[in-house]
């Protein structure tokens, strides 16, 4: 089996990083955090004309058709963007879930048919609400909401008949706003019992996202560190000669390699339908967490206390890796998704289930 990614994936990813490393640099970031959306129309266009937004919508709703596997590498590198686009929630979690709907026909397949082409053409962005996060992310620019009523139904309804309030976020580019509606019947989607099965099938797409943009911010709060121990000088050398900032950085990169095959097997688990394709998201999005968090930790480490200040680009990062870390399930909670299909297995099958508890152990 070939675990390799092909010619047209690696073209894929180098055209993503260039037009971010064009677009999408420390101080586009620093404008748009301080404009009133805190996002670029055109950035987003730039996202689709790469086909990034539409990649796993089908030929008929104008996109190509594709599966997560194609785009994990694009996702890693819109986290060593810093991107601030809701690329998660609208292309992961809402448009497959809308596009899963639709399969059904009924109203879905109306709200589909008007709804999906806009977003693989970048003119429209979707949110998603899902009991895994408190606030409904990047609702100010979303055309369409897919919302959640009091008795658990789906519903999907346009922003100029909601109301919205922003919350507080660590992270200066993300936005974050709960959101006040009222349901009806023709806004209706899909009871509760039909939303649950679909929301599971979004939570899993987004967490992955979510892990594989870990992987670009670690490796780019590894590479700023890296970057200024080569700068900063103490008793007359670069304090990059020093081991112990050696040691430190080493053991950070090793943590985001380590974490790389494993969102990249769950890349191909949610590509291909694996049984356990959830269970290898939770893997994923809780080592990449992790990388990142220590990277974060070691990149401020090396920075001192001027990686806080509001000048030095470290920030925007580690917050970006502090605030990923606490949507679509935090570590804790996908490592106890993980603990509990071990000691089910260990109820079901004593000998099978304890080899498994001391390969955890």
């Amino acid at each position: 089996m070939d675990f390799h990614f092909n010619e047209e994936q690696l073209m894929f990813r180098d055209s993503v990083r260039a037009l971010l490393e064009r677009d999408c640099t420390a101080a586009v970031l620093r404008e748009l955090w301080a404009g009133e959306s805190g996002r670029s129309d055109g950035l987003w266009r730039g996202l689709a004309e790469l086909g990034l937004t539409g990649l796993l919508l089908a030929e008929e709703h104008g996109g190509l058709g594709m599966a997560e596997v194609d785009l994990v590498l694009a996702l890693e590198e819109s986290g060593r963007a810093c991107l601030p686009e809701p690329l998660v929630e609208t292309v992961l979690a809402a448009a497959p879930l809308l596009e899963t709907l639709a399969a059904g026909g009924g109203s879905a397949a109306s709200v589909a048919g008007k709804w999906l082409p806009r977003v693989a053409a970048g003119e429209a962005r979707l949110a998603l609400e899902h009991p895994a996060n408190p606030c409904v992310a990047d609702a100010h620019v979303a055309e369409l909401l897919l919302l959640l009523a009091g008795d658990g139904s789906l519903h999907a309804v346009e922003r100029a008949h909601v109301e919205l309030t922003r919350q507080p976020c660590n992270d200066a580019a993300r936005r974050l706003f709960t959101v006040d509606w009222k349901p009806g019947d023709d806004s209706l989607l899909a009871n509760a019992a039909g939303a649950m099965r679909l929301l599971d099938a979004a939570f899993d797409r987004a967490a992955f996202g979510c892990a594989a943009q870990q992987l670009g911010i670690g490796q780019k709060l590894i590479d700023l560190a890296v970057d200024y121990a080569g700068q900063r000088e103490q008793f007359g050398r670069a304090i990059g000669s020093f081991q112990a900032v050696k040691h430190h950085l080493a053991t950070a990169q090793v943590a985001v390699e380590f974490a790389r095959p494993v969102v990249y097997r769950a890349a191909c688990s949610l590509a291909t339908g694996h049984a356990d394709a959830g269970l290898h998201v939770s893997q994923a999005k809780a080592m990449a967490d992790e990388a990142a968090l220590l990277a974060a930790r070691t990149s401020l480490q090396v920075h001192g206390g001027i990686g806080y200040t509001w000048e030095v680009d470290l920030h925007a990062w580690m917050k970006r890796a502090w605030a990923l870390e606490m949507t679509w399930g935090g570590s804790a909670w996908h490592r106890g998704r993980l603990a509990d299909a071990v000691l089910a297995d260990v109820d079901n099958n004593p000998r099978e289930g304890q080899l498994q508890l001391q390969g955890v152990n």
